[in-house]
């Protein structure tokens, strides 16, 4: 008997410990659930957006031309005045968009201008280009654009005769055969000539704050183009209203690209 009385204090002391250590598991779990709770609250908050894709961004433009690649609201715009059988162009393209992806205070805008050298194969590459923003939008044109300097053999030579167009559909076919591209086109090219823009690549760098704009001739990259967004956003402290100024030339790197 007096072996059986002894054993009932240990077992209580042992439902006991059970019994401290289950609140505070409780506590534990409610803990866990609480931070998983914050984090998902903080993960909603509407002051961390979470970044656009590139289908979104294009969708907030208005339909092209002109086409457009970066944020509808970005107070930088830069024109790019371009050839797709400019050899110094098809080097060019590549680094000036990564420049543009990695400064959301930027867009770029494209502007049609076949050289005459170059042509008649500027003009339908340009057609191209058109036709595919035309069927599919903003993202499909740049897609198209970074295709055919890919592909073409530049220098006016145009695409190897092996190449098909793996973009091709039977709506951008139609757009092809139509008339409005190549007015598209030309219209734009003489544009640039009536400004005074007779070479490729050129950028036209244009602030919407301050309404400054500058010409920057050549393959611009790098630290040249932030020096010349500053130059533009210069007067943003001044008087009320948009100043224009002249136009500045910034020559750019015109090594021949490799």
């Amino acid at each position: 008997m007096s072996s059986k009385r002894t054993t009932l204090p240990g077992r209580a002391q042992a439902i006991r410990k059970r019994a401290v250590r289950l609140p505070r598991l409780h506590w534990m779990v409610a803990g866990i659930l609480a931070a998983g709770l914050l984090g998902w609250l903080l993960y909603r908050t509407p002051g961390a957006p979470a970044p656009r894709t590139g289908a979104e961004v294009a969708q907030a433009h208005p339909a092209g031309p002109p086409w457009r690649h970066g944020p509808a609201d970005a107070r930088f715009t830069l024109t790019l005045y371009a050839d797709l059988e400019c050899p110094f162009c098809k080097a060019y393209y590549p680094t000036l968009m990564a420049w543009i992806d990695a400064h959301p205070e930027t867009s770029l805008r494209w502007h049609h201008l076949p050289l005459a050298m170059h042509d008649p194969e500027a003009s339908r590459l340009a057609r191209m280009a058109e036709c595919a923003g035309e069927a599919q939008g903003h993202e499909a044109f740049f897609d198209a654009i970074a295709w055919l300097y890919q592909n073409t053999r530049g220098d006016g030579q145009g695409l190897p005769t092996d190449h098909g167009w793996p973009g091709l559909t039977t709506a951008i076919q139609a757009c092809l055969d139509s008339a409005p591209p190549t007015a598209i086109v030309r219209a734009q090219a003489e544009e640039a000539l009536r400004s005074g823009i007779n070479a490729t690549p050129t950028v036209r760098l244009e602030d919407s704050l301050t309404g400054k704009s500058l010409l920057l001739h050549g393959p611009v990259e790098g630290d040249a183009l932030l020096s010349a967004l500053d130059l533009v956003a210069s007067d943003a402290s001044g008087a009320p209203g948009p100043t224009h100024a002249a136009d500045a030339a910034l020559s750019g790197d015109t090594r021949t690209p490799q």
